[in-house]
C-alpha cells in the first residue's frame, strides 16, 4: 500500500459546522497548521494501541471504526461520515488510540498534529466549545451503540436496527459498503448468520437487494422486529 497523498487544505464550508463557526483569524491559523490527506480504500488512518498523532476531520468518504479483543475478534463500532472528527479523545488525553480507523472507499481528511491542535485550542475559546460538543456527540453515540448491541435480544433485531439506522428518515435506499463479514462484526454475530438473515428479510419482502443497493420495502415490519 502506497503512502497517502498530501495537499494543502482548501476552504469547504460544507465539511461541517466547525469551519463555519471559526472566526477568520482562527480559520487562517487552522489552515496554517493542518494539511489534507487523501487515503485509498482499506487504508488505516490510525490503529488501536498506537500513540496519538493528532486529529483527523473527515471531509469525504466513510471510515470504519473498530476494536479488537486479545483473541483477535473484531467488533466494528460504526461508520464515521463526513464532518466527524477522529482521534480526538487520544489527542486530548495523550493516551493510546482506543480503536482502529480504516477507510471504506477513498477518503479525504484534514489532519492536525497533536501539539498544534492543543495550542490551537488554548488560543481560541470557540474551538474549546466545539471540542466539548464533539465529546458529547461521541458519548451519545457510544450509548446508542451499547443499547443497540448489548440490549438487543437477537441477531435479527440487531440487523433490523442497523438497517433502520443506516436508512435514517430517507427513502430507505441504502448503498451497502460493507461485506457480510463486516456487518456481522458490527452486530456481534457470524457471517453465516448475517447471510441467512438477509435471505430471510428478502423472502419476507422486508428488503430488496439489487447488487450493492438495498431498498427497505417494509419499514414497519423492520421497526416491529427492532422494537422501535
Amino acid at each position: 500500500m502506497g503512502m497517502p497523498a498530501l495537499a494543502m487544505p482548501d476552504r469547504r464550508e460544507e465539511d461541517g459546522h466547525f469551519f463555519c463557526e471559526l472566526s477568520p483569524k482562527a480559520r487562517n491559523e487552522f489552515d496554517s497548521i493542518s494539511c489534507t490527506i487523501t487515503y485509498p480504500d482499506g487504508a488505516a488512518i490510525f490503529g488501536e494501541g498506537q500513540s496519538p498523532r493528532g486529529v483527523f476531520i473527515l471531509h469525504k468518504g466513510q471510515v470504519k471504526l473498530s476494536i479488537c479483543s486479545s483473541e483477535g475478534k473484531t467488533l466494528i463500532l460504526r461508520l464515521a461520515r463526513p464532518g466527524e472528527v477522529l482521534g480526538l479523545a487520544g489527542t486530548l488525553s495523550g493516551r493510546m488510540y482506543e480503536m482502529t480507523a480504516e477507510t471504506v472507499g477513498p477518503c479525504e481528511v484534514e489532519y492536525v498534529k497533536r501539539e498544534g491542535f492543543l495550542r490551537f485550542m488554548q488560543s481560541h475559546n470557540e474551538v474549546c466549545l466545539w471540542v466539548a460538543e464533539q465529546l458529547s456527540h461521541m458519548y451519545n453515540t457510544a450509548c446508542h451503540e451499547i443499547r443497540s448491541l448489548g440490549l438487543s435480544h437477537s441477531a435479527a433485531e440487531k440487523l433490523a436496527k442497523l438497517l433502520l439506522d443506516w436508512s435514517g428518515q430517507q427513502t430507505g435506499r441504502i448503498k451497502l459498503s460493507l461485506t457480510h463479514e463486516e456487518v456481522a462484526q458490527m452486530i456481534g454475530t457470524s457471517r453465516e448468520t448475517v447471510t441467512r438473515l438477509f435471505a430471510d428479510f428478502r423472502k419476507r419482502q422486508f428488503i430488496q437487494l439489487n447488487g450493492s443497493t438495498l431498498l427497505i420495502r417494509n419499514r414497519a415490519s423492520l421497526q416491529a422486529m427492532a422494537h422501535c
